[in-house]
């Protein structure tokens, strides 16, 4: 898996696998849409109504220094499960709102961790407090700095 190229059928392709393995009882009533976004320095991911419409998409959108290999692959499948787990708990969802709020009492967690996802999200909690600092200050910073440069040239 790490040696593939990361693109957004890749990420659908992880997005399915989840679904089928982790949410079996997760009804899909509408179309959800998976894909990189920007590269951000803290938002993993993130789950939005696409078009204001009775027949409306769910946009989920995962952090764009994810492409990067160096970024193990089940970091990027905690993020998917975590937002889909938002989807199934009716946020920017056709499912009735299950609670106040998207985080309410780490339900989140709890309900990932249910459903089997325990050691993903141990695995991606410590590898993020070890080690994405460290990445965003090769990666991210470099990306802002050759822009910076090219733009006060």
């Amino acid at each position: 898996m790490e040696n593939e190229d990361r693109d957004n059928k890749w990420l659908r392709e992880r997005f399915d696998y989840l679904k089928d393995r982790y949410f079996p009882d997760v009804e899909v009533k509408n179309n959800i849409i998976i894909k990189f976004g920007q590269c951000a320095m803290r938002r993993l991911g993130s789950i939005k109504k696409g078009r204001r419409s009775e027949n409306f998409n769910s946009i989920i959108t995962i952090n764009g220094h994810f492409k990067d290999p160096q970024i193990p692959g089940f970091v990027v499948d905690a993020v998917i499960a975590h937002e889909f787990m938002h989807y199934a708990h009716g946020f920017a969802s056709p499912h009735e709102q299950a609670f106040r709020h998207p985080h309410q009492g780490g339900i989140v967690d709890g309900d990932l961790k249910e459903r089997g996802l325990h050691d993903i999200l141990r695995a991606e909690k410590v590898w993020i407090k070890a080690n994405w600092e460290d990445y965003l200050k090769e990666n991210h910073e470099n990306k802002r700095q050759s822009i910076f440069r090219m733009i006060w040239r």
